[in-house]
């Protein structure tokens, strides 16, 4: 920062500082933290402010100089005489909110500065994705919704009066599950995780291609499987074909086969579905792809789905493996407001599962990793029984084990599974009363 910079800075600090001593009251509603002040002084003072409003106590300068007394820093802010400077020094507090945010700019500048000399003084993969990542983080800080109360009332107000139609987000083709769900809602990071032969990627495919069918996008991230593989497993599920055929379609395909085929290759080539199969795939890698889908399709419903989430290539060195895990959601999570996308998430199970008597998932199955709970705004489970007994009267039935989810119920959706077409269909009603 310049010589000039600096000098705004410690006068800026000094009339935040002085405001709180104007006007208590403040010290409870602001937004600054320690990290958004430069000079040491102010840092001790800000800290103990800070300190006193979270124990309810006024603060002036009497009690704050009790508080640096009694934590021993009174001689490191420049004794009583610089406090009652600094009270003395703010003759109103009406422009408050423009010397926080100020504080705040000059933070995000010191924090993209130091990254960005980081990566020049070592540029390495790491070190650009923390540049990239503090630059995102940047953004964020200090930013506070802008709508207004009356804004929002006025919103809700209007919802009671206009029908949305039951959706709100992007269909998952299966009513049950939208019923749940509301759709997929843009900004949000969406868990599907199972042991492995539950149909995970058939369900996930299953959710792309109802995007894909009403003119959406998807983005799919093939950690495991290459592009050709899952292509003929949409034509499966396109044309209903035979998935154990495709190993070789010149014996195996009748006439009828290939009928259906040809008119699946049709319709798959229409849609906009992009599969990105390279198995060393960062989350940098995934978010600069989804950033230029997102630019070439801007007014299309837009999916992301990755296959599988332990198969992401991290980047740095953590201590343990559920650190290094919890790194990635927090960043999907970030790149799904970021984008406001919907990002479907595959995630294998720990094998806990396979001990139990009931081998249906629960959270603490995911405990390897304690922060996708966290990160995530739904969680569930593919569960098939008939996997585990073959005498299981749930013959090819799935269950999606909805176990967490931030803003609607939690619950058990039953969907056919119908696994030679890789195929996930509503399961008919009994008493013809499909819902239209």
């Amino acid at each position: 920062m310049h010589s000039h910079d600096v000098y705004q800075s410690a006068e800026v600090e000094g009339t935040v500082i002085g405001s709180f001593f104007l006007e208590p009251d403040l010290a409870y509603e602001t937004i600054l933290t320690i990290e958004h002040f430069t000079l040491s002084a102010n840092r001790i003072i800000f800290g103990a402010i800070k300190k006193l409003s979270e124990l309810n106590t006024p603060v002036d300068v009497q009690t704050v100089t009790h508080q640096l007394v009694k934590d021993d820093q009174i001689e490191n802010v420049g004794g009583v005489r610089y406090l009652a400077e600094v009270a003395g020094s703010v003759p109103t507090t009406a422009n408050f909110p423009y010397y926080q945010a100020i504080l705040i700019e000059h933070y995000k500048q010191r924090l993209m500065t130091r990254a960005a000399s980081d990566y020049l003084s070592n540029p390495t993969e790491e070190a650009a994705e923390k540049l990239y990542s503090t630059f995102i983080e940047a953004q964020e800080i200090g930013r506070k919704n802008e709508q207004s109360k009356t804004d929002v009332l006025y919103e809700i107000h209007e919802e009671m009066y206009e029908d949305a139609g039951e959706l709100t987000g992007i269909s998952s083709g299966l009513h049950e599950l939208d019923n749940m769900t509301g759709g997929w809602q843009g900004g949000d990071l969406i868990i599907i995780a199972g042991r492995p032969s539950m149909g995970k990627t058939a369900y996930a495919l299953g959710l792309a291609k109802a995007c894909c069918e009403n003119g959406g996008v998807a983005d799919i991230f093939s950690l495991e499987m290459p592009q050709k593989q899952l292509i003929k497993r949409f034509l499966s599920s396109i044309g209903n074909i035979n998935g154990l055929k495709w190993r070789n379609t010149f014996k195996l395909f009748t006439d009828k086969d290939k009928q259906r085929a040809k008119h699946a290759m049709d319709a798959y080539n229409k849609w906009d579905i992009y599969i990105h199969d390279d198995s060393r795939q960062t989350v940098a890698d995934i978010r600069a792809v989804v950033r230029k889908t997102k630019r070439e399709h801007p007014d299309q419903k837009h999916i992301v789905v990755i296959d599988y989430l332990q198969l992401i290539t991290q980047i740095g060195k953590f201590e343990r493996n559920d650190l290094a895990v919890g790194h990635i959601t927090k960043e999907l999570k970030q790149m799904a407001r970021q984008f406001d996308v919907p990002v479907l998430l595959l995630s294998q199970l720990s094998r806990a599962v396979e001990q139990r008597q009931d081998k249906r998932p629960m959270m603490s199955d995911l405990r390897d990793s304690g922060s996708i709970e966290q990160d995530a705004d739904i969680v569930s489970f593919l569960y098939r029984d008939d996997y585990y007994d073959k005498e299981s009267s749930a013959k090819n039935i799935v269950e999606v084990i909805l176990a967490k989810q931030r803003n609607g119920p939690i619950g058990t959706v039953e969907l056919a599974f119908i696994k030679e077409y890789s195929q996930f269909t509503n399961i008919e009603r009994r008493y013809g009363d499909e819902p239209a």
